[in-house]
Order: C-alpha cells, then sequence, then structure tokens
C-alpha cells in the first residue's frame, strides 16, 4: 500500500505545478486606467503619482545629492538617481541611458521621477 500513496502524491504534486504555471503566465489585456507617458512633456502636462515609467534620454547635470536633470527631447525634469542605480561605467551629459521609476509629485511641487533603474543605451 505505502508504494501505491506515493506515485499518487507524486501525480497530485505534478499536477498542481502544471495548472500553477499556467496560470502564473496569464496576462491581462484589457483596458486600463493607467497613465502610460510617451515622453517627459507628457509627465509634466498631467503628472499622476507612483505611475511607474520608462523613459531614454540623457541626464544634463547634477542638482543636487542624488538629484539630476533628465531630458529625453520634450522636455526636462529632475530626477532622482540613488548610487546603487549607476552603472560602473561613467555617464556624461552624452551617455544616452534609459531610466525606470516613478513620478513623485508631492503638493506644491514640480513632478520628479525617483529612478528604481538606470541602463546605457548603445
Amino acid at each position: 500500500m505505502k508504494s501505491l500513496r506515493h506515485p499518487i502524491s507524486t501525480l497530485a504534486r505534478v499536477a498542481a505545478l502544471c495548472l500553477g504555471a499556467s496560470v502564473a503566465q496569464a496576462q491581462y489585456v484589457g483596458p486600463s486606467t493607467t497613465t502610460n507617458y510617451k515622453n517627459v512633456a507628457e509627465i509634466l502636462k498631467n503628472p499622476v503619482d507612483d505611475t511607474v515609467v520608462v523613459l531614454s534620454g540623457h541626464l544634463l547635470r547634477k542638482v543636487g545629492k542624488e538629484k539630476y536633470i533628465f531630458s529625453d527631447g520634450s522636455a526636462e525634469i529632475r530626477v532622482e538617481v540613488g548610487a546603487k542605480y549607476f552603472p560602473p561605467t561613467p555617464i556624461s551629459e552624452k551617455t544616452k541611458v534609459q531610466i525606470r521609476g516613478e513620478v513623485e509629485k508631492e503638493f506644491m511641487s514640480s513632478p520628479e521621477i525617483d529612478v528604481k533603474g538606470l541602463v546605457i543605451l548603445p
């Protein structure tokens, strides 16, 4: 009897794993109320706090501790980039980068982006 229980429990585990894997791959593709910004100009026009953004452009200059001015060519916005997000390769105002982060819009202050990832683009 013992040998019969083991294959059944193993089969049950495999079935549960397969079912879990197929559910994990499902994606919602319908309408959403989430804002999808295409560029900095759109962010500045209507900033929505905590909206995730991915933008390509340049860090133009440093303006404070971990604060930089970023431009994608449409406009400029202040970004906060922690030292841990910089790659070991030096970056200048001519280096094209991609930033990933969240829009931060606090009452009575201009919006900025809290950067959670930065990569150098070719």
